[in-house]
């Protein structure tokens, strides 16, 4: 699809919004051609959308911000797209990936009545999302209250995985392809974890909660978590923890021996990621284990002591069913893990998914939301959410707990409440100001060999993290 963008600089808000609308792809133009298109213009006091025969005009002489001339373009493209289409994405003219944090903001600002008839009127949110926003906003509020001005968080990249799922865009790399690397890999990456506890320690900070991702961390043979773990807990306190988390996301991974060294280690929380109990579709994905190695896994992780589970499901996976899919949901429920975290499938283009997208999924994926959340609500509650880039439907990633058993990283990071330094390859560190909520970013290299080629520079880029605390903390 087309779409005209006429005198005026909202092009990329524009766009986002068409794409909920026309997801197979938005083609940019500056001029009209006559062809079907969607034609969006700003001239002197008006502004204008148009596709087919439908046209809405606004006048804007009332209006001074920039930001709500954006916002009434969107209004104006929403409501010619919903009638031209017959389709009203459930999330309105919202397209940004922080849905509760907007909602906090507006709770700041006027109330929680205000701002939910400010997601239902102006931004044109269903009842249903709005209800969704401020359930997690208020659960995220409390655990964001914890963070103080020296607080921080730690972030472990372990960027290999078995194989690469079919959906995946991550920065990671099958173990077999990547193997002699390794070795080299987790030495540089202990000595920048230990170059990072002391910067910390420098600067006073308090570490509140650690994370492994990728990749999957458990990729890695014991030895290697064992010395990744005691770099950690011999360059930072560990004691006074919130949390402590490991990725052990693919469950031909998980070990009785790879638990141990976890548990010893202190980790307090793990995730064993299904995202389908159905064979079929975990081969579809390139997943190579059943439904059958989680359960064991999860079993295995239980037998080891772990009480703080987390499972990742998708909705909208190719070659899944609705019915299928609640089969996954029993499965999961029946094992009673203390976190589930539901996400909605995410075509990006580096990922294998790219070139055969099936958009038609959305609604079933949006079914799938549903069951979700009339099988979760009582016994779990919504917890944190974000939303991603093409995403099927624009819908929602939702992480769900038992009550008290929050994931306070995920929340920390997505909603930037303090600060993260990340160490080892494909990591950033935010840095985020105590004074004015500004974040910097420092970025290692994104793969293996060159973060081992140029670790060096790596090292370097740390000292970025004393210059902004000195110019922004103090």
């Amino acid at each position: 699809m087309r779409l005209v963008i006429l005198n005026h600089p909202f092009r990329y808000e524009m766009e986002k919004l068409s794409r909920e609308f026309f997801p197979e792809g938005i083609e940019i133009k500056e001029e009209v051609s006559g062809e079907r298109e969607i034609v969006t213009s700003l001239f002197e006091n008006e502004i204008s959308v148009r596709f087919d025969s439908l046209e809405k005009r606004a006048d804007i002489s009332s209006l001074k911000e920039k930001n709500d001339i954006e916002r009434l373009m969107a209004q104006l493209l929403y409501s010619v797209l919903s009638e031209k289409t017959c389709y009203s994405p459930s999330w309105g003219i919202l397209t940004g990936i922080r849905p509760s944090k907007v909602m906090r903001n507006n709770i700041s600002r006027s109330g929680e009545q205000k701002a939910k008839k400010y997601f239902t009127d102006e931004l044109f949110v269903s009842e249903k999302k709005t209800d969704l926003a401020l359930e997690v906003a208020k659960r995220e509020q409390k655990i964001i209250d914890l963070s103080k001005n020296n607080s921080f968080s730690l972030y472990i990249s372990i960027p290999f995985c078995p194989t690469r799922c079919s959906y995946c865009s991550f920065i990671s790399h099958s173990y077999e392809s990547v193997k002699k690397l390794i070795p080299e890999y987790v030495e540089k990456l202990v000595e920048e974890i230990r170059l990072t506890g002391k910067i910390a320690k420098d600067l006073g900070l308090k570490l509140e909660t650690v994370y492994f991702g990728g990749g999957t961390p458990t990729t890695l043979e014991a030895d290697d978590l064992k010395a990744i773990t005691c770099a950690v807990s011999e360059s930072f306190d560990t004691e006074k923890l919130r949390e402590y988390t490991v990725e052990a996301g693919r469950p031909d991974t998980v070990t009785a021996e790879k638990l141990d060294v976890l548990k010893q280690s202190g980790v307090t929380r793990i995730s064993i990621n299904p995202q389908s109990f159905n064979d079929g579709v975990l081969e579809a994905i390139g997943r190579r284990h059943t439904g059958k190695q989680t359960e064991e896994a999860f079993l295995l992780a239980r037998e080891k002591g772990f009480d703080n589970i987390n499972m990742d499901l998708i909705a909208g996976l190719p070659t899944d069913t609705l019915s299928g899919f609640k089969n996954t949901l029993d499965k999961v429920l029946s094992l009673s893990p203390e976190n589930i975290t539901v996400h909605t499938l995410s075509i990006k283009r580096s990922s294998f998914l790219s070139e055969k997208a099936d958009y038609s999924a959305a609604l079933l994926a949006e079914q799938m939301l549903l069951e979700t959340e009339k099988r979760l609500y009582g016994n779990y509650f919504p917890y944190y959410m974000y939303r991603q880039s093409k995403t099927l439907g624009n819908l929602e990633n939702v992480g769900w707990c038992k009550e008290g058993r929050e994931g306070f990283y995920n929340i920390f990071m997505m909603e930037e409440v303090h600060s993260v330094f990340a160490c080892g390859a494909g990591a950033v560190t935010k840095l985020r100001s105590v004074k004015n909520e500004n974040i910097e970013r420092v970025f290692n290299f994104k793969y293996p060999f060159e973060y081992i080629k140029d670790y060096e520079s790596v090292i370097k880029r740390k000292d970025r993290i004393y210059g902004f605390y000195n110019s922004y903390n103090n």
